[in-house]
């Protein structure tokens, strides 16, 4: 692992130098108003042990502690409902109290320049048998100024490597990233994000969720942050409740049946609607599906979040606060192929699984070009996608000749026919029957243009209140002014 002076470079030109692990530890250690505690559970003080190494850390560390027995340390942060140590709740309450210690042990009238900060983190490093990997909750809880409120950063990590040291190791370095990153790059939380990854590959570590908060960060909306960890390769998905909070993956979808919906939602339409609608009320029909443990998902690719090559963030967001809106709870994943998305649930979860979706898209996914990197080809996608009880719930479009088409008749390559029918034949892919057919004329690249253009009707094809959060918030290119220009 590397811990010397890193060089980015651009061709010959140096475009960034970044210092090392020591330096950034010792430059926190000479500041002599950052001071606070290091409270760490589960791989050893392995971010203090920086601290300590660099030189100076009297100026920095007020206490360092690590109350591995679990007795030891539901007495100092109290008992968890549900009795684990490795969550975010358990994190929270390690923050706040050290923090709570150090204000009520530290007289401001002694030290009124000093800026207090808790770093924590709780943590499960792979296990004897090699069959769990490994995860933990990492936070910092801060003030820039003696007299603000505290900020706060927590993140959640999933390690990659399979021995314990180098976890460890790993472990340490992100922590010293953290706080120096907390203390020395928090007007730009964008590149805090990448800092954390100062001396760390991404085959190392996951990130797969983070959350800002405190006054410094009072406008940093963390579903945009959510999006930089799966842009810059930190994560393969995260997913946001309807309130806009990142929320961890495997908290979410843990043991649950999900039903996905995949689409640009640009923006969310009457189609997109009753497809959920009535692809819901089929897979509640499934035999061991029930609502109470059933979570739906509105999934967006990154592919689909690209314009010209770049990811356009205000369009996201547009996305996003639409489908929050209407209640939904989002994913934003790298997965091109539907097989991976398959991939990623059954990771968290092995109860029933559907994806509704369009015939375009179901024509798509027997395209052999999307599989060419694959080995095995279509048919290794195939077992991957469909070998569990999963099924493919499919609304129906309007051909070019005005005919409806479903799985019945729609058209795939002649050399996929015998897969496709096998599927069929097996119950993997039904047709939505019970749809409106009023919303197979509803295509949402023309509401898009009519939105943009400012062009009148367009509200009709939208579900109800969605046109109104358009024209408040001026979503998607919509002019208020514009509109009102014309009409005089």
């Amino acid at each position: 692992m590397k811990k010397d002076t890193e060089i980015k470079l651009k061709g010959d030109k140096v475009i960034e130098q970044i210092p090392s692990i020591k330096d950034k530890a010792l430059r926190i250690n000479l500041n002599e108003n950052i001071y606070g505690i290091f409270a760490e559970i589960g791989a050893g003080q392995e971010t203090v042990r920086h601290f300590f190494r660099a030189g100076g850390s009297s100026g920095t560390i007020a206490k360092a502690m690590s109350a591995y027995d679990k007795d030891f340390s539901d007495a100092i942060y109290g008992v968890e409902e549900d009795g684990r140590y490795v969550t975010e709740s358990r994190l929270k309450k390690m923050l706040s109290h050290e923090a709570g210690l150090i204000e009520n042990r530290l007289s401001r009238k002694t030290h009124p320049n000093k800026i207090f900060f808790t770093y924590a983190n709780t943590v499960a490093t792979i296990d004897f048998a090699k069959q769990f990997k490994g995860h933990g909750w990492v936070g910092i809880r801060y003030q820039i100024e003696p007299d603000e409120d505290y900020n706060e950063i927590v993140i959640h990590i999933r390690f990659k490597e399979t021995d314990v040291r180098l976890q460890q190791e790993t472990l340490g370095v992100l922590g010293v990233n953290l706080i120096y990153g907390a203390y020395y790059k928090y007007n730009d939380p964008k590149r805090m994000l990448r800092y954390l990854y100062d001396h760390l590959d991404k085959d190392q570590l996951e990130i797969d969720t983070i959350n800002f908060s405190g006054p410094r960060f009072a406008n940093v909306d963390n579903r945009l942050m959510s999006l930089q960890l799966v842009k810059n390769g930190m994560t393969d998905a995260v997913i946001f409740d309807p309130e806009g909070r990142n929320i961890l993956p495997a908290a979410i979808l843990y043991k649950k049946n999900i039903l996905a919906l995949r689409g640009s939602f640009r923006p969310v339409t009457k189609v997109n609607m009753d497809m959920y609608e009535e692809s819901l009320k089929m897979f509640l029909d499934e035999h061991k599906v029930n609502a109470e443990n059933t979570l739906v998902i509105f999934e967006i690719t990154l592919s689909n979040l690209r314009s010209d090559g770049e990811i356009d963030e205000r369009d996201f967001m547009d996305r996003a606060q639409l489908l929050c809106s209407l209640g939904q709870t989002v994913m934003i994943s790298n997965f091109q192929e539907y097989y991976k998305v398959v991939e990623y649930f059954s990771k968290y979860t092995k109860a029933r699984m559907g994806l509704a979706m369009g015939v375009n898209n179901l024509v798509d996914i027997f395209d052999e070009k999307y599989y060419r990197h694959l080995s095995g080809g279509i048919l290794e996608a195939f077992g991957k996608l469909f070998y569990r009880d999963m099924k493919v719930y499919l609304y129906p479009m309007i051909d070019e000749n005005g005919e409806i088409m479903n799985s019945e008749t729609l058209k795939v390559h002649p050399r996929m026919k015998e897969l496709y029918k096998f599927f069929k034949f097996n119950g993997k892919v039904v047709d939505i029957d019970n749809y409106n057919p009023e919303n197979l004329e509803v295509f949402s690249r023309e509401v898009l243009k009519m939105i943009s253009e400012n062009k009148p009707g367009w509200e009709s094809m939208l579900p109800s209140g969605v046109a109104e959060i358009i024209k408040k918030q001026e979503l998607f290119g919509y002019k208020a002014n514009q509109l009102l220009e014309k009409s005089n």
